[in-house]
């Protein structure tokens, strides 16, 4: 029967990837995208995943420009027609950023009219997208692991626990005043649509639009604790409090800024690590379901197929939900980098792979 699953499996992807078509083509190269032949490496010197050193290499990404409805702006943070999109670099997701950034640029209809925000705690790493992506317009913000170390407790994945993983908390705080909007991405995923139309979302008034799965057990994400003492448990009174995932939102920055909502999230991070006991079990993510579920703006679940990196059982794979597909999310213990590199890839693996701009350097000796 296992032989039965995989061939099913491969052919969802099969069948997937028909579907997607349209949208993977839907702006006419000569508009929206100008091919280049991938001839060109470039080698970010650094420590490769299992401690031996070598260099990380990446062919450069293929060249692009707007369409000829998109206008010409200034290219400045400030600019107002800009569409701001923040993501994370570190060394062990390197792979997964650059492929979500060109997967970005690929089905922007103005591509050059969007603006990336690099979190790091590496600040080499912008010479890297720099040299991946001669055009892309962006700015590279370090973040000092010390500002959260702190505060973080342990979880189920040591992934979670990267300090990395919880800049999200502070954007508001690391960029620009005058950027007001931004959508945060998770590295581990790819959009097959026009990131415009995410950004044109309509947040009601709310700081925070995403996905909402409310049919999803909103309890298990809280302990016995956090459930059964009022103080706690009462936060979620006159709400109705859904799961949502923080690898994709959109967030209204200047409505976060006069509210204070990073100081709403550390105060429950410190609760999270103050005697006698934890609240939740998580990493980043608990600390915005009990800030913001149920005070979220509704976004098409089409703009955040998660889970596909499956559970933390070895091997296992997910299908995609129903419905129409525009950003495809690795999350879950299993990436599609580190699957196709050991041959043992799920079906939708080959849906992240056309985006992947990743090389093996050859081992230079010196004579």
């Amino acid at each position: 029967m296992l032989w039965a699953a995989r061939a099913s499996g491969f052919f969802s992807a099969a069948l997937l990837m028909v579907v997607l078509s349209p949208s993977l083509q839907s702006f006419p190269p000569a508009e929206a995208i100008r091919s280049s032949q991938f001839d060109s490496h470039v080698r970010f010197p650094g420590q490769i995943a299992g401690g031996a050193r070598g260099g990380l290499a990446f062919r450069r990404a293929p060249s692009f420009r707007n369409a000829a409805d998109c206008g010409n702006g200034t290219g400045n943070v400030c600019d107002p027609s800009l569409v701001h999109i923040a993501i994370t670099l570190d060394e062990g997701y390197l792979r997964g950023s650059v492929a979500a950034v060109h997967s970005v640029v690929q089905h922007a209809m103005c591509p050059e009219s969007v603006f990336f925000h690099f979190l790091v705690s590496d600040p080499s790493l912008g010479d890297l997208v720099r040299a991946v992506f001669p055009q892309l317009r962006f700015k590279v913000y370090y973040f000092d692991p010390e500002r959260v170390r702190g505060l973080i407790s342990s979880s189920v994945r040591q992934a979670l626990e990267q300090p990395l993983n919880y800049a999200r908390n502070y954007l508001a705080d690391l960029l620009e005043p005058c950027v007001r909007r931004v959508i945060y991405l998770d590295s581990d995923l790819v959009l097959v649509d026009d990131v415009a139309k995410l950004w044109r979302t309509d947040l009601a008034g709310r700081t925070v639009g995403a996905p909402e799965y409310c049919h999803a057990n909103f309890t298990k994400y809280f302990t016995d604790r956090f459930w059964s003492e009022k103080r706690f448990s009462g936060t979620f009174a006159g709400r109705r409090p859904c799961y949502f995932n923080t690898g994709v939102m959109v967030l209204d920055l200047a409505r976060w800024r006069h509210e204070g909502y990073t100081r709403h999230i550390e105060r429950w991070m410190e609760i999270q690590k103050s005697p006698p006991g934890r609240i939740y079990e998580l990493g980043s993510l608990p600390p915005f379901l009990l800030v913001f579920a149920g005070h979220v703006a509704p976004i098409e679940h089409r703009w955040n197929q998660h889970g596909l990196g499956g559970d933390n059982i070895l091997g296992s794979c997910r299908d995609l939900h129903p419905g129409p597909v525009s950003l495809l999310h690795w999350s879950g213990s299993g990436k599609p980098w580190a699957r196709l590199g050991a041959g043992r890839p799920c079906p939708l693996d080959a849906l992240w792979a056309p985006f992947d701009l990743y090389g093996p350097a050859a081992v230079e000796s010196s004579r």
